[in-house]
């Protein structure tokens, strides 16, 4: 028999649903509270699976909302491709399409690089912006994206089947442990998705190339957390092999209101590797308004 807690926690998890956002059918899920809701922002080729340990333990009493980036999921295409700029002025829309005036964001590898840019569009109404193995901050690149900038390579490397699966797999996750069976199933389905592989590699090849990052995307990044009047805080996994903790060490140290956790013996994905520790984490990150002490 489920304590009132657990009741509570059933019925405000509510599935899938549904919204159209300039045009584009975007899935979604959220838990609701009554303190201002948080996004949460999944990585490329991923989806709002990625954030099920935070929407199901809950941050405080916030809002929680966790959603298929166009071209991810089950979410539409929307006009291809998306860059970290237009994947921000599409979260504006977003948010507008729910009613959300003033939210935090939270974003994971490609989800941090937007809620970097979505910081800079709206100074005023992103209240602050966990960075979780951050995208669009450093020039370091995982070799295999690299070369999927390559005309020809990227698409035999990028082509859907078993050994993509594992590749992927052991890219994001450092102890294969944390993957449970239902993750698996997501990426399974991710990586077969109709488009899907076009998608990653048409945003890939808008913002890298063989010698990594563009330079003017990791600098716009890097220029928009300079001038944040918020507060920041960045995560990332010190085994991390798809992007560098020294990128976020080093970003983090050119932001005003910055504090940076290092999680050991974790990847490119804290939130599902360290799920209690990431969850404490953002708690007292959105408590008080600045990082809790680590």
């Amino acid at each position: 028999m489920h304590n009132n807690s657990e009741q509570t926690k059933v019925q405000n998890f509510e599935l899938d649903k549904f919204v159209e956002v300039a045009g584009v059918k975007i899935r979604y899920r959220e838990r609701m509270g009554e303190a201002p809701p948080i996004f949460f922002l999944h990585g490329i080729t991923e989806s709002l699976e990625f954030w099920a340990q935070q929407l199901e333990a809950g941050i405080g009493d916030h809002r929680l909302i966790a959603l298929d980036l166009p071209g991810h999921g089950l979410s539409e295409d929307g006009e291809q491709p998306y860059d970290p700029d237009k994947f921000a002025r599409f979260m504006v829309a977003f948010a507008d399409a729910l009613s959300i005036d003033r939210f935090y964001s939270v974003g994971n590898s490609l989800g941090g690089g937007i809620s970097i840019r979505l910081a800079g569009l709206l100074p005023g109404r992103v209240m602050g912006i966990v960075l979780a193995n951050s995208a669009f901050i450093g020039k370091n690149m995982f070799l295999p994206f690299r070369l999927m900038t390559l005309p020809v390579i990227g698409e035999l490397l990028t082509k859907p089947g078993p050994k993509g699966v594992k590749q992927q797999l052991n890219a994001i996750v450092y102890d294969q442990a944390s993957i449970t069976p239902a993750l698996r199933e997501v990426v399974e389905r991710n990586t077969y998705r109709v488009g899907g592989a076009k998608a990653f590699l048409r945003s890939l090849r808008a913002t890298a190339t063989l010698g990594g990052m563009v330079e003017s995307v990791y600098r716009q990044s890097h220029a928009i957390l300079k001038s944040l009047d918020m507060p920041v805080l960045f995560i990332h996994g010190k085994q991390d092999v798809v992007l560098p903790a020294k990128d976020s060490v080093a970003a983090a140290a050119l932001t005003p209101k910055a504090r940076i956790v290092l999680f050991d013996d974790c990847g490119h994905t804290p939130q599902i590797e360290k799920p209690s520790a990431f969850n404490a984490e953002l708690t007292g990150f959105v408590a008080a308004g600045v990082p809790a002490p680590h």
